[in-house]
């Protein structure tokens, strides 16, 4: 039998200045931003020399913190949501047929590709007719039924390639269904709890959409703070922000990819 043949990429006619164009589409805004936060111009497009004193205001200001705090606060919330309905919904489709297992993921992941704008527009009107308020407990829903796939998948994916061996002998042991979910399966599946729960949990603090449209007073994120600032205009100090915000949403999702891919 023949060994298979790969066709590199690289060997059609112009792949390689197509591919830097689109890595620069993709990132060169992204240095930008970066790069003039460091500006000591108070005018954001004016480069006049090196400076701080952005990063410096930004710890400084009262609002800013604020808005962290309520980021935080949505995020570490709705992300215990998502982990725990995450887990029983994975143990829970072990249960089930394939046909009807696969069919609830998908219904499960369906905010991964319905437009969140009008997720948000139908949450708003639940909200609206079951009377919960506008606010916190508002945008930790709404955020943890957005970041519940990007918890779900990958505890998903890991208890459907678990060795189940390890539960049967725990069975023959005498252990009980509870003692079997706190001693083996919870352990088994850490690693993708984490890497699940870091993912929801940048997705709510980056997340603007399900908080503009349930936010309330004194519930402005971070997000919002920028959004609101925007509408004044582009300074340095929100390039700083959003600086800051870029650099923790990469730590997370490279600390997300490592766990993910370590081995009970």
């Amino acid at each position: 039998m023949s060994p298979r043949r790969f066709v590199s990429l690289r060997s059609f006619p112009g792949f390689s200045g197509v591919g830097v164009c689109l890595l620069l589409f993709l990132y060169l805004p992204l240095l930008v931003v970066v790069v003039y936060s460091f500006n000591a111009n108070s005018i954001a497009t004016v480069w006049t020399g090196f400076s701080v004193r952005w990063f410096e205001q930004v710890f400084a200001s009262e609002p800013i913190r604020q808005a962290l705090w309520n980021s935080l606060t949505v995020a570490a919330w709705s992300t215990a949501t998502a982990v725990v309905v995450a887990v029983l919904a994975a143990v829970g489709f072990i249960g089930m047929r394939r046909r009807s297992s696969r069919f609830a993921l998908a219904l499960i992941s369906a905010p991964l590709i319905l437009p969140e704008i009008v997720l948000a527009i139908a949450l708003l009107s639940l909200f609206a007719w079951v009377h919960v308020p506008l606010g916190i407990p508002a945008m930790i829903l709404a955020h943890a039924v957005v970041g519940l796939p990007f918890a779900l998948l990958p505890i998903h994916s890991r208890l459907a390639g678990a060795d189940w061996t390890q539960f049967e002998a725990a069975a023959d042991l005498g252990a009980d269904e509870w003692r079997i979910f706190r001693r083996v399966t919870l352990p088994m599946l850490q690693p993708a709890i984490v890497s699940g729960a870091m993912l929801c949990f940048i997705v709510s603090m980056d997340n603007f959409v399900m908080s503009f449209f349930t936010s309330g007073p004194g519930s402005t994120t971070l997000p919002l703070y920028i959004w609101g600032a925007l509408r004044v205009g582009l300074t340095p100090e929100i390039n700083a922000l959003s600086s800051l915000i870029l650099i923790a949403s990469i730590a997370v999702l490279v600390a997300s990819h490592l766990l993910s891919r370590k081995k009970a």
